[in-house]
């Protein structure tokens, strides 16, 4: 089976380099290069450095048209084999494929349809997630589906660590499904249930209302992590939370402050914030212009840092709205 594999990030790696071991990939569709770091150089995406180092032909096209469309012809691929590129193929791109195309989606569809399933999932505080096989369709993860595994969640994981995962059963699974088409016994199913939603993510998405209880803003620092990393302001310098638990039930001796107060330092567990309900201890932070650092040496480096105010936005006072 001649595969074409379209993707992008690191998340996709896994199900590349299984396929380029066991298939005969012919080639790679992936996002154009794009500028990084403070040099802004162009650097290609993680899946085409892949390609590149095993010697297969890379496309990047800027679009979907005439071009890309013969350059993928030429390739002799007999499926498109997808994961996390990003782009909704149109009926002429499809149509160059005599098995189709194949998706894999991490999640259990139709729920969290769209570009960001896995911090959907965290958000959500759902108790499992997963990853489907799914026919390439002309709309957005609609297509029929081949293949699903189910990973149950504890409630600890951060997208880095659910994606990764979320990689490893998705490239086990699609080796599964494409061997399966080649040998004839591959079946798919429709869709069941009421589909869900997930959009893009930006940077703003990160900011945190302390206001929110302690398993919200929990929930929003791991889904949030690495980016665009959940963040509020600290003396009118935004503070990143890298990492967070949340204790629901418990409350601070001498009663609940205002939302967002820095209560104290549990040396064994965090910085203690009072939030809407519950507290949240923050156990790695970073500090703009500074290094991320663990707990225990952010608060040494930081004077007066019990009572102090952690808000929605420089200058804010506790407890008063963004």
């Amino acid at each position: 089976m001649r595969v074409l594999f379209a993707g992008s990030p690191e998340i996709a790696l896994p199900a590349f380099e299984r396929l380029a071991a066991m298939e005969d990939v012919v080639g790679v569709l992936t996002n154009p290069a794009s500028q990084q770091g403070r040099g802004l150089a162009a650097a290609p995406t993680p899946i085409a450095r892949a390609a590149l180092a095993r010697g297969i032909p890379v496309l990047a096209p800027e679009r979907l048209g005439r071009d890309a469309r013969e350059a993928a012809a030429a390739l002799g691929a007999d499926i498109l084999a997808t994961f996390a590129y990003g782009r909704i193929f149109g009926p002429k791109f499809l149509a160059l494929f005599p098995y189709g195309g194949l998706n894999v989606h991490p999640s259990i569809l139709p729920k969290y349809r769209g570009p960001t399933p896995i911090p959907a999932a965290i958000l959500a505080r759902d108790t499992e997630t997963g990853v489907s096989v799914q026919r390439l369709a002309l709309g957005m993860d609609e297509g029929d589906v081949f293949a699903v595994r189910r990973i149950p969640l504890s409630g600890r994981e951060t997208t880095e660590s659910l994606s990764a995962t979320a990689a490893e059963i998705g490239a086990e699974l699609l080796v599964e499904v494409i061997t399966a088409i080649a040998s004839g016994c591959a079946e798919a199913r429709p869709q069941e249930g009421e589909p869900s939603y997930c959009g893009l993510l930006a940077k703003e998405d990160g900011l945190l209302d302390f206001r929110r209880t302690a398993l919200e803003l929990d929930a929003r620092v791991r889904a949030f992590y690495p980016w665009p990393a959940a963040f509020c302001y600290l003396r009118g310098q935004r503070l990143a939370i890298l990492e967070s638990v949340p204790y629901p039930e418990e409350t601070w001796p001498g009663g609940p402050a205002a939302p967002g107060t820095i209560l104290g330092l549990d040396k064994s567990r965090g910085i203690m914030v009072q939030t809407g309900e519950g507290l949240l201890a923050l156990r790695r932070l970073h500090l703009q212009h500074k290094k991320p650092l663990p707990y225990r040496e952010f608060a040494n480096g930081m004077r007066d840092l019990i009572g102090a105010a952690l808000a929605s936005a420089a200058g804010e006072e506790p407890g008063i709205p963004a």
